[in-house]
């Protein structure tokens, strides 16, 4: 199958026909005209996944006309999947919000944005120390940035925290326990080298297509690549693997260890690489609080013995997978000659040992020396555009620095003040609270000591993705002394129990900067007027920070206001002021002053003009002795990264050693906190569709994409349908512990879930399934885990009865 083939059938044939925007251009090479029309073209990544692909614009009458896929951009190279050909669509939706709405008598009513803002800074001004602003990878980078500067510089508040700590604080504890700093050293190009292809618990064949599609079209031009499938249920990754391996949710630490016991065992791990780049660890103890990612130290040898006991009968036992299917893992992962890659996204990551289960895959990688060579990469994917950089780069997490910092080390947070012109001490070493705790202290009576009294919520929805939703969100309803704030797009889940509603820009009616999974930082400028009184979120925290300012708060060590914007001539612009707010870029000078920060974790960003003329640039990027900006393409390899050391080879120049090597840790394996019993028999298991991003609130938003699925199910196995009586399209009910819903059953339908397992897409505001999930989280990363809980199923009437 062709890459063109895949990407059109992976598409519902109605989706892919639909389109009514006004000129949208196939995934072939574009016209040479592309101002034909009247329109106007310009350049951005995508709004949704963190692929970052590149489209082209094109813009009449004050309006997005057309979308095309960007031909010369790197990713891409001129595709795009069903969402992003409909992406300008999610701009017109008939709802958008429009102005500013403030809860009175339990019904939202506009109020000018003079009045929202004041109240804002009212309650940052009367408790600073309970404010809290909660943000996501959908942030662009300058957003992320001033949130972050005005919480932990202007407030001495680290009270702030990304939805990413939902789908990506796994792969960062990962990667820094690893390597001693975050995101993946290989690259997309990977997928066109690789021999092997191994997806660890994700469906990237729906998830993220258009990078799938790179493998497919490699085998449609007579390459052989072995793509093999390691889940807890059947996909559309599956119908193209040539090996599907299903496992007991959890089980995957398992395989990982017994995969690692083999090569031990076998003597055929690659032992000058392990020699020469590889130290060995463990946890401290087995109790869930002693788990961290300093460990302790031990020997190969050590190691060895920790690994006896998962033989691949013993694997098999465990996990469900055969004991020769370990052994066929282990052979590849022995041949020197291949290339392997792993992906993974939110299986692995979405995990109560999500950290341990990230950190046992490095290790499997770096025991068998398949790292550091085009092809040989162990890669973790993301979900939002900018979770790397912005969540991860910024920093926007409760325990962090812009630039991998952190709080808690004093010189980190004295070349922060330095950077903010701040007196030294005015950042708190104290992390604030994670997303599960910042969410479960809000919805606590602030009698029963829940210390976060408001939540300035930005670019996400957690009324619809927080796990267990009673728990951490809907216990908000009612307490009169908490405030919430959303700055959104759309009506959500989150804006209904909202005591303030901020209208804002979207995409393209701003300027922005994301950063996508491999690393690669891009750039756009606004082309179109957001509608009403929509304004950027960059605005809305500046606003405040000036009305702050003005009551004697948001100045650095010298008086001046914290956040000052100049235009060439040096001059302060009252950027505060909506009106002035375009007098210049702004966006340009909070990321000229964030790429201050880079150089410390070898992060280093190039000029914002760099980014302009560019489709990104993966970082480090650094300049050339003519003056062009260099990328990196493979990180930690002396053939591409300019700060390993001549000779080296391969370097961890971060490592948390301080030798130079990356870390192999042994963790055991454990059961989950809740597993399937007499009451609860099912497992579980929640994510994303091909045709919705997230919590649907912009895709159900495209008549196209919301008719091809218009709203979500609860994929049930033959076995258990006749079991207990259900028909395709019965409305069932899910009860789980924490919570139950009602919505249609589909039976052999797109995925196939085992006897046993049943999953649910998280798109439908109507139908919140993280009613019903759990909220317990991996001790180190505290990433919840959506992936595996106890469920039963119940029949309530069949499809087409009214009620």
């Amino acid at each position: 199958m062709r890459r063109r083939d895949f990407l059109k059938t992976s598409a519902m044939a109605m989706a892919a026909s639909a389109l009514t925007i006004d000129r949208a251009q196939a995934a072939d090479p574009q016209p040479a005209g592309l101002a034909d029309d009247g329109l106007t073209w310009d350049k951005a990544p995508c709004r949704f996944c963190g692929t970052g692909c590149h489209v082209k614009v094109g813009v009449k009458d004050g309006k997005v006309q057309a979308i095309a896929g960007a031909v010369e951009a790197e990713v891409n190279k001129g595709l795009l999947c069903v969402k992003g050909y409909h992406v300008g669509l999610a701009l017109y939706g008939a709802d958008r919000l429009t102005t500013p709405l403030l809860k009175k008598d339990g019904k939202h009513v506009p109020i000018s944005w003079d009045e929202a803002l004041t109240i804002v800074a009212d309650k940052i001004q009367t408790q600073p120390k309970t404010f809290a602003i909660y943000g996501s990878g959908q942030w662009t980078i300058p957003e992320g940035y001033i949130c972050q500067k005005l919480m932990k510089g202007g407030l001495s508040n680290n009270h702030i925290d990304p939805n990413a700590r939902l789908c990506m604080a796994s792969a960062v504890t990962g990667f820094i326990g690893t390597y001693g700093v975050d995101e993946p050293a290989g690259c997309y190009d990977d997928l066109d080298a690789c021999d092997v292809l191994i997806t660890w618990g994700n469906n990237p064949a729906e998830m993220h297509p258009v990078l799938f599609s790179r493998v497919i079209d490699r085998r449609s031009r007579g390459e052989k690549i072995t793509i093999i499938d390691i889940g807890t249920r059947r996909t559309r990754t599956t119908e193209h693997a040539d090996h599907y391996l299903e496992f007991e949710p959890q089980s995957d630490m398992a395989i990982a260890n017994g995969i690692c016991h083999l090569l031990i065992k076998s003597g055929s791990y690659d032992k000058a690489f392990v020699e020469k780049h590889c130290n060995f660890r463990r946890n401290e103890g087995e109790q869930h609080e002693k788990k961290s990612l300093k460990g302790i130290p031990c020997t190969f040898a050590e190691y060895e013995t920790y690994l006896e006991e998962y033989t691949p009968e013993r694997v098999e036992e465990i996990s469900g997978v055969s004991a020769d299917n370990i052994r066929m893992l282990a052979k590849l992962f022995a041949d020197p000659n291949k290339r392997i890659t792993s992906l993974w996204c939110m299986g692995m990551n979405q995990h109560t040992r999500g950290t341990a289960i990230n950190c046992l895959v490095h290790g499997v990688h770096l025991l068998s020396g398949h790292f550091g060579k085009p092809g040989d990469a162990p890669t973790s994917l993301t979900g939002q555009p900018s979770a790397c950089g912005t969540a991860r780069e910024v920093g926007t997490l409760a325990h962090a620095l812009p630039g991998g910092r952190i709080v808690a080390k004093e010189p980190h947070r004295q070349q922060s003040e330095d950077i903010w012109n701040l007196p030294h001490g005015t950042i708190s070493p104290k992390p604030g609270y994670h997303t599960i705790a910042m969410w479960d202290h809000f919805c606590t009576p602030t009698a029963e000591g829940g210390d976060i009294s408001t939540i300035w919520v930005q670019v996400t929805n957690p009324g619809q993705t927080l796990p267990n939703l009673p728990k951490l969100f809907e216990r908000k309803e009612g307490l009169e002394d908490k405030f919430l704030i959303v700055s959104d797009v759309y009506p959500t889940a989150t804006t209904k129990l909202a005591d303030l509603i901020l209208p804002s820009a979207m995409w393209v009616e701003k300027n922005g900067m994301f950063g996508n999974s491999e690393r690669r930082t891009q750039q756009w400028f606004k082309m179109v007027d957001p509608p009403g009184q929509a304004r950027d979120d960059v605005w809305q925290v500046l606003a405040v920070a000036r009305k702050l300012y003005q009551r004697g708060l948001m100045k650095d060590k010298d008086g001046k206001f914290l956040f000052e914007i100049h235009n060439e001539q040096g001059q302060e612009v009252p950027a505060w002021d909506w009106d002035h707010y375009y007098d210049v870029n702004v966006d340009k000078q909070l990321f000229e002053e964030y790429r201050l920060f880079t150089t410390l974790k070898h992060k280093n960003l190039a000029p914002y003009d760099e980014y302009v003329k560019s489709h990104g640039l993966r970082w480090p990027v650094l300049e050339q002795a003519d003056g062009t900006w260099r990328e990196t393409r493979f990180r930690f390899s002396e053939f591409d990264d300019p700060f390993v050391t001549k000779g080296a080879g391969i370097e961890f120049y971060h490592s948390t050693t301080g030798d130079g090597k990356a870390q192999v840790w042994f963790h055991p394996y454990e059961d989950p906190p809740e597993k399937p019993d007499a009451a609860y028999p099912l497992w579980l298991c929640t994510g994303r569709v091909l045709e919705h991003w997230h919590t649907g609130s912009m895709t159900m938003r495209v008549p196209q994409l919301r008719r091809a699925m218009p709203s979500s199910y609860v994929e049930v196995n033959p076995q258990d349908a006749k079991s207990l009586g259900i028909g395709n399209g019965d409305i069932v009910a899910i009860d789980t512990r924490r919570g139950s819903i009602e919505l249609p059953a589909w039976i052999k339908g797109r995925g196939a879930p085992p006897p046993g397992r049943i999953f649910v897409p998280f798109f439908d505001e109507r139908l919140l399934i993280n009613k019903c999930t759990l909220d317990a989280y991996c001790p180190i990363s505290k990433q919840p885990d959506y992936k595996k809980c106890a469920a039963k199923l119940r029949f309530v009437r069949r499809a087409g009865a009214r009620t």
